[in-house]
């Protein structure tokens, strides 16, 4: 089935129909690009600028239109990909001959912030392994260094014997530039790294 494109912007409908043939894009974003396109050409009839006719300016002043009202910068990020599809292809046939989108930065999107795990959610991860089998003791034992610790999984697969001082209770870990640090193991973690040494970890090296 075709993309069911705004007939009022024949531009339009001949990008969606070209990438609907060529790509096989799925129908959310085919819905997606022709949002987006049709909010801007829209926006540029009131101001009599044909969308194939769009300066880079013209499109700064959209995006800061769009910021105005409240847009977040994931959107506009969106719409930017959208906008530089758009333009992009229409060089490609020879329609124009510059991109408007081609100086304009994307809008940086910041990551957000990581769910910290409950005291229950802690406790049955800390509870999953079957301690009495020796991979199961090993595993408890990793977790119960990760959560004492906050070390990297990277620096706990890689970490020695050597680095371990039980009887002061700390883990050396050299970072970048060979910087030493020292992190306190706590109570739990070295009961753990206790009975697995004295026990599964000699299991499982036979």
């Amino acid at each position: 089935m075709r993309p069911n494109a705004d007939p009022t912007d024949p531009a339009v409908t001949r990008f969606l129909d070209a990438v609907w043939m060529e790509r096989g894009l799925s129908p959310n974003t085919l819905a997606a690009y022709r949002a987006d396109l049709t909010a801007l050409a829209r926006w540029l009839t009131e101001r009599n600028v044909p969308i194939m006719r769009t300066s880079r300016a013209d499109l700064q002043e959209f995006i800061a239109w769009r910021v105005s009202a409240g847009a977040r910068p994931r959107s506009t990020a969106r719409q930017l990909s959208s906008f530089r599809r758009f333009f992009r292809y229409f060089m490609r046939e020879g329609a124009i001959r510059e991109d408007p989108t081609a100086q304009i930065a994307m809008p940086k999107i910041g990551r957000s912030l990581p769910r910290s795990l409950t005291e229950e959610e802690v406790e049955s991860l800390l509870s999953a392994p079957v301690v009495s089998d020796p991979l199961g003791s090993r595993d408890r034992t990793m977790l119960e260094v990760l959560y004492a610790t906050g070390l990297r999984v990277s620096e706990l697969v890689n970490l020695r014997q050597g680095q371990l001082n039980i009887n002061q209770g700390v883990i050396r870990i050299l970072g970048k530039g060979d910087r030493e640090r020292l992190i306190p193991l706590g109570e739990e973690a070295m009961r753990a790294l206790k009975e697995f040494g004295r026990g599964a970890r000699g299991e499982i090296l036979l």
